[in-house]
């Protein structure tokens, strides 16, 4: 054999040999060998199962306001912690009918795996809002009931607002607050929401009350208080509702996952921090606050049987076209304060904010048990699916 031949044989060994054990480098023939060699990552890393969910949500958190509260709080980009978070995905906010979300759609995907119209809570698009009831979807709080976790739902708003409702209600239209609330105390799985704090409390007393409901008459039909503060609720009930004027979210969060820790089987636990940036420096606060408040849960759970996830319901007008470092981002804000400006366009020196609902795809972070799954562009019922696998559940198996 010729030396050249040699050399043809050598190389050609090497080739197989490298190709063999997913060792070529460089190349796209070198990236294909390698990538065929990596099992996949839900493979790879998804072995266990989460014992407990917890949703973060920021209520109109898209990437550009996240972004902002970032820069807002500590004057530069990729400060928030969620933003360290390894797992990554954008999701897609449309209702079936249109391209622009509210919450009751949003919201109601999310937790539902079903995509519906705008108004609608939990409810499917064959429903119309005000008009006519769709199918009820049953939301991964309902199937947390049915498989005898506890389970909590967190907000600032109130607490029949279209994203908390969401998770226990189902209703063709989210106006009517009168309703939704009872709904908590006839669950259609389990015994109910077991934490549920948010505000609202004179607003949804009123709807009630056209409907011939009180506080007190839904509390001695189902024997289950409602107090209008969290420090009124006694430490020994284990299953507080909260119905206040104004909610601390911090408190309320730490006092319910104090409450669903001490279960045995696991938990699901909802939080909702309003983020929508009609107010640009309240807007973003809300988003940093919120930051903080899930570093701080992170740093009380066992990421090796919990799910933690972030995201919005859908998206908002707001963009950062300008600014230095060392500067504050929201340059000019005292003055359009002082102006009380209720123009539709906030114009700030660095930032506007069209003061809307957008379409733009919302970020999506996890970490802890099954977040591998949350990477790439996805519709928003793709978190649903999240959640139910990172449990071990599949949609009405009843396991």
């Amino acid at each position: 054999m010729t030396p050249v031949s040699l050399r043809l044989v050598s190389a050609l060994a090497l080739a197989i040999g490298l190709c063999a054990s997913g060792g070529a480098s460089g190349g796209a023939s070198g990236a294909s060998a390698q990538t065929a060699a990596r099992p996949p990552v839900e493979q790879s890393q998804s072995q266990g199962r989460a014992k407990n969910v917890i949703l973060f949500l920021a209520d109109a958190g898209g990437v550009a306001s996240v972004h902002a509260a970032s820069v807002m709080a500590y004057g530069e980009p990729l400060k928030l912690h969620i933003q360290q978070w390894p797992n990554l995905g954008l999701s897609e906010t449309s209702p079936v009918d249109a391209f622009v979300s509210d919450s009751a759609n949003g919201m109601s995907a999310i937790v539902t795996g079903v995509k519906t119209h705008n108004g609608v809570i939990s409810q499917g698009p064959d429903g119309e809002r005000g008009r006519r009831d769709g199918t009820p979807t049953q939301t991964v709080l309902e199937y947390a009931e049915e498989h005898g976790l506890l389970t909590g739902v967190v907000t600032d708003r109130p607490i029949t607002d279209a994203t908390p409702a969401a998770t226990y209600a189902h209703s063709n239209d989210r106006g009517k607050w009168g309703e939704i609330f009872p709904q908590a105390f006839s669950p259609r799985f389990g015994d109910g929401v077991d934490v549920l704090i948010g505000s609202g409390r004179t607003e949804i007393a009123e709807q009630m009350a056209a409907n011939g409901v009180s506080y007190d008459s839904l509390a001695q039909a189902h024997d289950r208080p409602i107090y209008a503060t969290l420090e009124a609720a006694p430490a020994g009930n284990r299953r507080p509702v909260v119905v206040a004027e104004e909610i601390d979210v911090r408190a309320a969060t730490l006092r319910a996952l104090d409450l669903l820790q001490a279960g045995d089987k696991g938990y699901l636990l909802v939080v909702e921090w309003d983020a929508h940036t009609d107010d640009p420096r309240e807007g973003l606060q809300n988003i940093a606050d919120l930051d903080r408040l899930i570093a701080e849960v992170q740093s009380r759970v066992d990421l090796d049987d919990t799910l933690m996830i972030f995201t919005a319901d859908h998206s908002f007008g707001l963009q950062v076209d300008g600014g230095r470092r060392g500067q504050p981002l929201l340059e000019g804000y005292e003055a359009w304060k002082a102006r009380d400006g209720d123009e539709r366009v906030v114009r700030l020196e660095n930032v506007m904010v069209n003061r809307t609902h957008t379409a733009e795809e919302v970020p999506a972070l996890a970490i802890g048990v099954g977040a591998e799954r949350v990477r790439g562009y996805f519709p928003n019922t793709h978190l649903f699916e999240v959640m139910m696998k990172a449990f071990g559940w599949t949609p009405s198996s009843g396991d």
